[in-house]
């Protein structure tokens, strides 16, 4: 008994089935060339236009964010080099007579104001 009986498949018919289709293929690709030489490069080019173009976008995002990352050390930096940290740093509102009072006051106890 053969495996091939067994399951009701005629192996035999079905391998001349298949070389046929095969040799049907190969015939496309010597009768009509579009299928052999211009399906492939149509999508190839197709698929590498749209690979390169998620590419370039996820590219695009990563140095945007790296801009603005960037942008913002830039700014702290200018921030606290001229004022100090940029939420810390409240100049407290005093009068000219007050500046005079303290001034004073300090020189009477011997401590001269540098800056």
């Amino acid at each position: 008994m053969e495996i091939g009986r067994a399951q009701g498949v005629d192996l035999v018919g079905s391998t001349t089935k298949l070389s046929q289709h095969a040799s049907e293929f190969k015939r496309w690709g010597r009768k009509y060339p579009f299928v052999r030489y211009g399906i492939p490069l149509v999508s190839l080019t197709v698929l590498g236009s749209v690979g390169l173009a998620h590419l370039i976008q996820g590219s695009k995002e990563v140095t945007k964010e790296k801009d603005e990352l960037e942008w913002e050390i830039i700014e702290n930096t200018r921030s606290l080099s001229r004022t100090g940290p940029t939420e810390v740093y409240k100049p407290k509102k005093r009068s000219l007579e007050e500046e005079l009072k303290i001034s004073k006051s300090k020189r009477k106890k011997g401590i001269t104001r540098e800056g």
